[in-house]
């Protein structure tokens, strides 16, 4: 393979002008590195816009950084005998940012109008929280009762409704679909003032909330998506905390006594997708990579602790499937980097190389500056298998507005680079990415029966350890002919200025509820 030094592009020189003026001691500034593409709750699914929404919408239970579960608008649940009815009592005195009261009735409105066919939503909670909870219906019993009826009885679903933003349904009955998308009307610490598309986003806090406010007057959200131009604005004092810090720029922040970078192990899996889709299966690429056969010779192509170290600037262990550790299969070890095993198994799976060397040529899609050094991880990528015959174009394209409607449609690939996002409280909220074949998050439309056969297994389980055993066989299969080549959990770098306390979490969530100033 070529040198890996080769594929990283040229760092940016750190930006020597501030591009914004420096917040009061009122205002708090955080800069991501892509844009919102939604506020509407149904339709929201990425972590970028989730991050601002949560501190928009309130929820009926939360996910706290340590992974406990705890509840939000609600202050109780019961769960009926066969565990398919499960009751909430909402907090009194909860208020909608349209001033109305927070009822039952508009909890119930949330979740059944995220599932409302006609709507044909997209977000994650029509797809695969309601796909992995067995979600039918909700229904209001009182002003403070809401029952979501289940097909089933689920484990996860405390955790999985930490997801579901509550609205209103008087203001969002009258709204249009456009209106929903760019107004948001929710039931949180702070409500939506401006969205300035592609530079911000602007809350302030909303006074009639009665549950812990947070501590700062208004929040702005930017969008900077070079790296190198967030950590010259956190420097300069204009941007209280940044995400996806480069390696490179690590040492320079920290030296700066403006801010100090705070390194986390995060649990988003990043991975390349097989699609399956039939669209893909019309080129000879497309076709071999339904193969599981050709799909495991691939895992032993890429050398993934070697981009770690080289792109990311830390080791790391290689991931053996979708689930974080320590919630994996102890049992599978990560694949190895050897890439004549690769070539045997490929000449073995009937693609040998042709006279030009190459086997079968595929296309690699990737965003471009979403996750850390995603486009250099890209490359790398896509040299490694073009180094063993599988010829591998790449293309860069732009998150918010290009990757994530192909995504959405299950139309990229038919290689494609994809972080997603992961949990510390449960091994099932991360393989729910796969609940069933038809889930809005089966990217890959892949179709393994054995393995969605398992979650009837899960189930019918009776106790953990018969659970633990359905996981770990799922697992398995995953790892053998999965439609993933399986690549890390990300690090994640948060630069975070020196008149802040606040303490990033490892699920990416960015909630500064609880930040203050020191």
């Amino acid at each position: 393979m070529k040198r890996l030094s080769t594929l990283v592009l040229a760092a940016s020189l750190l930006a020597g002008t501030a591009l914004a003026q420096a917040p009061d001691g009122s205002t708090l500034v955080i800069a991501q590195s892509t844009d919102a593409n939604t506020f509407d709750p149904a339709n929201i699914s990425s972590r970028t816009t989730s991050n601002i929404a949560e501190h928009i919408f309130g929820t009926l239970y939360d996910v706290t950084g340590d992974g406990e579960i705890v509840p939000f608008l609600a202050e109780s649940h019961e769960v009926s005998e066969d565990g398919k009815s499960v009751t909430f009592k909402l907090k009194e005195g909860l208020t909608c940012h349209d001033g109305e009261p927070l009822t039952a009735e508009d909890a119930a409105y949330s979740f059944n109008r995220a599932a409302d066919p006609d709507l044909k939503f997209t977000g994650n909670t029509p797809g695969f929280i309601y796909s992995s909870i067995g979600f039918e219906e909700a229904v209001a019993d009182d002003d403070l009762h809401v029952t979501l009826k289940l097909k089933n009885k689920s484990p996860i679903l405390l955790g999985m409704i930490g997801e579901v933003f509550i609205h209103c349904k008087g203001s969002y009955e009258a709204m249009s679909p456009e209106e929903a998308a760019q107004t948001p009307i929710g039931s949180g610490p702070y409500k939506f003032v401006e969205w300035v598309r592609d530079d911000r986003v602007v809350l302030e806090k909303w006074d009639d909330y009665t549950l812990e406010p947070g501590s700062f007057d208004r929040l702005v959200w930017r969008v900077i998506p070079e790296a190198s131009t967030r950590a010259a604005e956190l420097m300069a004092g204009n941007v209280d905390v940044i995400t996806n810090v480069a390696p490179d720029q690590i040492e320079t922040i920290n030296r700066s006594d403006k801010a100090e970078v705070v390194p986390v192990q995060g649990t988003r899996r990043i991975y390349i997708g097989f699609n399956q889709k039939d669209k893909f299966a019309e080129t000879e690429g497309g076709k071999a990579i339904q193969n599981a056969d050709v799909r495991r010779a691939l895992q032993y192509a890429v050398d993934v602790p070697t981009i770690c170290e080289g792109l990311l600037g830390t080791p790391c262990t290689r991931a053996t499937g979708l689930v974080n550790p320590p919630r994996g299969n102890p049992d599978l070890e990560p694949y190895p980097y050897d890439p004549d095993k690769a070539e045997e198994l490929l000449d073995a799976a009937g693609y040998p190389r042709g006279d030009d060397g190459v086997r079968f040529t595929l296309t690699l899609q990737s965003p471009n500056g979403r996750y850390l050094n995603d486009a250099n991880v890209a490359l790398a990528v896509g040299q490694f298998l073009s180094d063993i015959g599988v010829k591998t174009d790449v293309e860069l394209l732009e998150f918010a507005s290009v990757y994530i409607p192909l995504i959405r449609a299950h139309d990229a690939g038919p290689l494609f680079l994809l972080g997603s996002g992961g949990a510390t409280w449960s091994a099932l909220y991360d393989m729910a990415d796969l609940s069933a074949v038809d889930a809005g998050t089966n990217y890959t439309e892949w179709k393994d029966e054995e393995f969605f056969a398992g979650w009837k297994k899960i189930e019918a389980a009776q106790t953990p350890e018969e659970e633990r055993e359905v996981i770990n066989e799922m697992l398995k299969i995953f790892y053998e002919r999965g439609p993933w080549l399986l690549m890390y959990f990300q690090p994640d770098f948060y630069g975070i200025s020196e008149r802040l306390d606040w303490e990033p979490r490892r699920d990416e969530h960015i909630n500064v509820t609880d930040a203050k100033l020191k």
